[in-house]
Parts: C-alpha cells; structure tokens; sequence
C-alpha cells in the first residue's frame, strides 16, 4: 500500500512540472496515449462509494470498447499502462516526505466538495498514465465521469489527450433531476431497476449529485400497466441505488389532502408519510410543492409541514425540508412572505421555485431572508402551457408533436440556466421521461460550471453517448433538430437539411448505434419534422386551391362550390405524401418503445394520455382549416336560400378582410401580428412575465387562427398598437377570445384603450368562441394612435394563464 502512494507521489511531482492546463494548448494536441491494456491502480480500503464509481468506469469502458480493466491494489509493471485513482485524504500521510507537491496538488482540490484533478502524462513512467485525485468520494466519482467522457473509445481501442491537466469542481452544491416512477411520465414507469442504475450512471458521469423520486401516492393513477415493480418497492430500490453511489436522494412529497385544518387528516398523513420514510435506506431532503399539485394556503400548510420535518427527522435525522409557493394567488404569495419574513420558520431549510410561481425568481429571492437558499425546479420537459415555452412555436409542431415531445433545447435551456444563475444554489429539474435527455445533460455540465460552451457539452454527449465518430456530426445534429422549430415552419428549409443529415448518420450507422435509444431519438424527431413540413405544405396548397374554388362559387352555385372544395380538401387524408417519411417514424416508434420503453402512442404502446408524448397519434393531424371548413359547410347546407349560403361562403373567403382602411392581425401567427406589442421576448424573459407570447389550445373544429393566440401571463396586460390612424373617422373592433375559458377558475377577459378608456368591462369568454365587436370611442383615435391592452382577473393563481386574444380587426367606419 505504501509503495503504491509511494510512486503515486513521485509521479505527481514529475507531472507538477510537465502537465497543462484543459483550457490551454498542449505542446502536442494531437498526441494521444493509448489505455486499451491499461489497469486501475486503486487503494484497496476505499469507501463502498468510491468502490462503486470505480465500477462504473470500468463497466462503461468495456461497453463502448469490449475491453475491461483490471483493478489493482499494488503499482503494476513500469511497462503497463495505469489508471491510478485515489481520494486526497489517502495522501495526506506522505505529505511530511512530499510537502511541495502536496502545497502544489492542493491547490484544485480545496476548491470545495466533490472537486477532482485529472492529469495524463507519459513522463512519469514508461508507460502512459491517466490519474484521477479526488477531493472526496464524489470528487472520485465525478472524476471517473469527466474521465469517461474525454477518453475517446471504440471498439478494441480507448485512447485520451496526453498532458490532459484538469482541476475542476462544482459552482453549485445542487444538481439533479426529478426521476418520477409514476405513470403520468413517457417513460419511466416501464424501466426497470437495471435501466434506472444505468440512467442514474449517465447522469453521475456529467455531475448530477442528486435525484428526486416521487412517492406512491401522487397527482396520477394508482397503477401503470408498465410497472416491473409496485411503486413503493420502485422507489426503495431507487434509494439503495443513489445511497449506492453516494448521491443525494429528494422526495417531491406533495401533500394532496383537502382540509389540513382536520386533525385526523393530519395524523392520517403523519402515517402515510411515516410509512414511506421508514422504508427508504437513504433521504435527504423532502420537496413538498404548494401547488401543482395541493392546495392548502400557507398558514395552514406551514404548521403542517412543521409536523412532517418532525415525522422526517424520526427516520432520517438529518434530512431537510424544502417547500414552493407554487400556484399562490397573489393573497396566499403575501400570507406566505409574511411567514417567511416575520416567523423565519426554523424548520424549513429551503425554498425552491418553480412552475406557476406568481413573482420572478430575483423577487423571491429578494423577499425571502437570506439564511434561506433557494433551489430551482426548472420545467425542462413540456414545450408549451410550461414554465419555459418554446418560443413562437409553430401551431402544426403544437398540434402535433405536441407538449411533451422529444425535445432537444441545447441554446435555449442554456439561457434559461445562465440567466438567473446568481440567484439560487442548484436545481432538480422536473422531468416527465426521457424525452428530455439533451436538456438534462446541458443543465447537469452547467450546474458544475457554468461557461461551459454548449456545443462542447453537445460534442462530449454524442462522443460519450453515440460514438466518437459521431461526435460532431450528432451534435450539430441536435444544434439543428432545435433549428426546426424556430419560426414558421412552412418557410423553415433547414428542416429538411435537417432530416438529410440525420439520414447520412443512419445510413453509416452499424447495430450498436441503431439500437442505441439516443440515436432513435434523434432520427425519430429529424423524419417527424420532416414529414410534418412536407404535409404542411402539400395541406396549405390543398387550403389555397379550396379558396380559389370558394371564390368562383357565385358563378357555380354554393353547393357544388362546396363538394369540390371538400373533395380538394379530402385528399389530405385520401392521398397521403412522404409516405416512406411517415412509415419510418412508426418504426423508430416501435424501436424506441423496445430500446427506452418511450410510450409514443396510447392503443401501441399504452400511454396514459396523447398530451404526455404520444405523438405518434398525432402525426396526420390536420394542420389547415379543413375541419373548420367543413364545420362551416354543414351549417351553411342547412340553409335553403341560394343567397344566404352564398352569403356564408363569402364571409369565409373575407375573414380576414377589415374592409378598405382597416387593420387585421392573427394574433398567434408571426407573420401576421405586426400590431402586437411582443415586449422584452423570450432571451430576456424566457418564462414571458412581461412578453407576450404564442400560444396554443386545442379544439375539435376551430380556425387555426383559434387555436393559436398572443397571451400574456398573471396581471401583465396583452398590448396592441396602431399608429398613423385616419384622426376624423370611427372604428369599430372585431376580436375572439379563444384559448382557455377555465383554468383555475373562469377567465374573464376586460379590454381598456390608451389610459383607461375602458372598451368592455370583464366578460367571461364564450365556449364556443366567436368573433365580437365593439365600438371603439372617438376620442381615443383623434391623435391618430391606438393602444389596446387586455386584462384579466387580477390575483390569480396557478399558471397566470388566461389572457388570450386570438383575432383582432380594426374596422373603419
């Protein structure tokens, strides 16, 4: 054993004088040693943890490359290549003989917990040297990660940068993910234990410290037909595994009984909770949100919690409580400061914020006393009706890939991240499955540092994930796949450049690739939006052919107008395009739900909703205003005057027509909003506080200008401008409130002009929607400038969903 740290040492101080820096140019970048018939030289009296991270890397390695290393406890042959791993503390007795290398060697490791120094050389021994320092036990396992994720492995070949020098440790204490066995999730509630030790192993290995699971009793079904396991034997089994690795186990506990006022209701929970904690080998912290669900005001819900941290710390002493204000009114939000600021309750240890958080993160970090650290619980998984919405997303990805598809979002989770980094200490994100798995390893490198570049992180993903020679090429893919949904989709040409760089790596693709989830992944959302633009196109073609026919229906009589415009439109469903296209989504389906047990349709592969990533039913949704149209013509064949049904269809060639001076915007399509005042947008503002934003509600028959709608959130008012208005003539508005009509509560809906010209007073929003007018006061338009702002209830809770406009005419009179 002494020998062993003996050498180690020696070779240490040799390394002090040749090693450089990661972030410098090595004498020679492209010089690299080669570890194939390495072994790992470790101490032999290593905690269980460190034992285990040693395992991963060996196992790992020997996935990728079909080569496993031995792990040794004495230094091998000088001509043998070495991986020597070891703690810091297991140095610490030969400082007397060594003290300018340990002044030298220390200086990384005192950067805090969980740091670690990787160094390579081939000047310490014969044989090149790979070592790994680790401040502590994660400092081992975190070392052993980023290890993994710079060597560069093939088959029957693993080979790293010589003069590779990496000091590292984390920014943030916090970094994890919320990994929910319940059947609400794409994914999870199929994986077994096997596939949960893997997923937590690819989650370590890019600095995740922390999982949160989710008990037996949440806001979902009692069963899944997925489980392997019931729920609670799951969620033990998931505790062994993170206590296994070291790492940190949450609960997100919500707590979902009605009246916590009922002291029976208390110490039922007390129980039910008790039950949980008492069979878990490993806790750590307990989340219990406000809402979201729950529904307990905070003068209630603080006594209760009090009660459970004395029911936590029963079984796990050392165990914290953390809570949101989640879904508050604007009334609970000013019951819950005033606890914090005045009471400073002692049993709380933090405050994460969330989803459906009335206030911004700097405001409650600037409301709640500092001796409270403040936790985020980023929404990475939806990508609409969410915390972070993908921004002025296109309506036919929103009806059809829908909320929870696979979703790459390297660059904008990345802003998300950075641009409140200073104000919390870490996060655990919410997850609903694998979907998101790009998003994860992003927010998971960041949480450890920050400047990380972000292609960098895409790079070493598809190096560590896929395969070295698919390091560039599947991360500039994922770069794209994120390029697919900004802007109009119609006009987006990159989709299907997209899809043709995805099919070149398919085509060279061999079986370990082709059966490798992430990989699926990738080409399942490439012929997805490949295909979907293809059927846009052709269906907004059919569209435009339909109206020419409309527009000839004086001289062909309404009624055959309208059987040739339905056989026109018909062929979206009789006469399909990119067939081939379509055929390989449902494969990559099939394979994805084989490879990840990802659920991406109900009647195949059992999914609990079409809303929680089973888009595969969705793929041949209508994506123009067939439905409405037809809709329309029913009604319109019901009339028995020639006139009046011409009338009808005359109306639908003109909506869109405010007559000769008027304005019209569609408030939810980007090409057609010039008047929407958008505000700081989606950089600044990513969770649109103080923006508008595109968004999306669906409903069986509607217009697509219905569907989608500008919307603004809490007690933020949606504004329109006009300028350079006719200053001695009338108007009139003609707007529809689609969206939501009750979220929480019934949405009402008050329109004001300039600075408090009240328009209409709150009226609730009609079901179905519909166009309304109202008169426009003179007064307001005698300057020749206009502004609208919409309102809706102020105070409420939950999302601050609700104020949406769809349509808006300014109609000249």
């Amino acid at each position: 054993m002494i020998r062993i740290f003996l050498l180690l040492s020696i070779a240490l101080i040799v390394l002090a004088d040749h090693v450089v820096s990661v972030e410098s140019n090595s004498d020679h970048p492209d010089f690299e040693i080669d570890l194939a018939g390495a072994v790992v030289v470790c101490p032999s009296d290593l905690s269980s943890e460190e034992h285990k991270a040693i395992e991963m890397l060996v196992d790992e390695a020997q996935k990728r490359t079909l080569i496993r290393w031995d792990v040794i406890h004495q230094w091998p042959d000088d001509s043998v290549p070495a991986i020597v791993i070891a703690p810091a503390d297991k140095l610490t007795e030969l400082q007397s003989s060594f003290s300018a290398f340990f002044a030298e060697i220390a200086k990384p490791l005192t950067k805090g917990a969980e740091g670690y120094r990787i160094l390579t050389t081939t000047n310490a021994r014969t044989a090149p040297t790979a070592f790994i320092i680790g401040h502590d036990s994660r400092g081992i396992l975190f070392g052993c990660g980023r290890l993994l994720r710079e060597l560069h492995m093939r088959r029957g070949a693993i080979t790293i940068p010589n003069a590779l020098d990496i000091h590292s440790a984390p920014a943030y204490p916090i970094r994890g993910h919320q990994l929910g066995y319940r059947p609400k999730t794409n994914t999870y509630d199929a994986w077994t234990v096997t596939m949960w030790e893997q997923y937590i192993r690819d989650l370590a290995v890019f600095g995740v410290n922390a999982v949160e699971l989710i008990p037996p009793r949440s806001d979902d079904d009692e069963d899944s037909p997925h489980y392997p396991l019931p729920p609670m034997e799951m969620m033990i089994e998931m505790s062994k595994l993170l206590d296994a690795y070291g790492l940190d186990v949450w609960i997100w506990f919500p707590a979902l009984d009605e009246d916590y006022t009922d002291a029976r209701t208390v110490e039922s929970s007390l129980k039910e909770w008790g039950e949980v904690l008492s069979q878990l080998p490993r806790v750590d912290a307990i989340f219990v949100p406000g809402g979201d669900p729950g529904n307990t005001r905070p003068n209630v819900l603080m006594p209760f919690l009090e009660r459970q941290t004395e029911n936590l710390h029963r079984y796990h002493p050392h165990a914290q409580m953390w809570m949101s204000p989640q879904g508050f009114t604007q009334e609970w939000m000013d019951e819950f400061l005033e606890i914090m600021q005045h009471q400073q309750p002692a049993w709380l240890h933090g405050i994460v914020f969330g989803p459906q958080n009335r206030i911004s993160l700097p405001d409650l970090r600037a409301a709640i006393p500092k001796q409270y650290p403040i936790r985020r619980y980023p929404d990475i998984t939806h990508n609409l009706k969410c915390q972070y919405p993908v921004p002025d997303w296109d309506v036919a990805y929103a009806l059809t890939e829908e909320r929870e598809s696979i979703n790459p979002r390297p660059i904008g989770e990345a802003n998300i991240f950075r641009i409140w980094m200073d104000e919390a200490n870490g996060f655990i994100t919410y997850s609903e499955g694998c979907n998101d798995d790009v998003n994860k390893i992003v927010w998971s490198v960041l949480g450890w540092d920050p400047q990380t570049d972000v292609v960098s992180i895409l790079r070493q993903y598809a190096r560590y994930f896929i395969g070295e020679r698919y390091e560039e090429a599947f991360a500039q893919g994922l770069l794209a796949l994120e390029r697919n949904w900004e802007g109009p989709l119609l006009t987006n040409q990159q989709v299907y450049t997209t899809l043709q760089q995805f099919q070149e790596m398919e085509k060279t693709a061999g079986p370990g690739e082709l059966l490798n989830w992430r990989f699926q992944q990738g080409l399942y959302r490439a012929y997805y939006d490949g295909y979907l633009r293809r059927r846009l196109i052709y269906e907004t073609e059919l569209e435009e052919s339909a109206m020419d026919l409309l527009r000839k229906a004086d001289e062909m009589g309404s009624l055959l107008a309208m059987n040739r415009t339905e056989e026109i439109l018909d062929r979206a469903v009789t006469h399909r395009i990119a067939t081939d296209w379509r055929s390989r989504v449902f494969e990559l389906a099939e394979a994805l739900y084989q490879s990840a047990r990802m659920q991406l349709s109900v009647p195949r592969y059992k999914a609990i909703s079409v809303g929680r990533g089973a888009n595969l039913d969705l793929i041949d949704r209508s994506v123009n205003d067939r439905d409405w149209l037809l809709g329309r013509f029913a009604e319109i064949r019901k009339l028995t005057n020639e006139k009046e049904r011409l009338d009808g269809l005359e109306t639908i060639v003109n909506w869109t027509n405010p007559g000769a001076g008027g304005f019209y915007d569609d408030l939810g399509n980007l090409a057609c909003q010039p008047h929407l005042i958008r505000g700081p947008g989606a950089i600044m503002d990513p969770e649109f506080r103080e923006s508008s934003q595109v968004g999306f509600h669906y409903n069986q028959g509607y217009r697509m200008s219905w569907i989608r709608f500008a919307e603004s959130r809490y007690d933020t008012p949606l504004k329109m401008e006009y300028k350079n208005l006719d200053s001695h003539a009338g108007y009139r508005i003609r707007v529809v409130y689609a969206g939501e009509i009750y979220y929480h509560g019934l949405i009402r809906m008050r329109l004001v002009a300039d600075d408090g010209v009240e328009i209409h007073p709150y009226i609730q929003k009609e079901d179905p929607a519909r166009p309304m007018e109202f008169d426009i006061p003179a007064e307001t338009t005698q300057d020749g400038h206009l502004t609208l702002r919409w309102y809706q209830d102020t105070g409420r809770g939950s999302a601050g969903r609700g104020c949406q406009v769809s349509e808006v005419w300014l109609i000249k009179r």
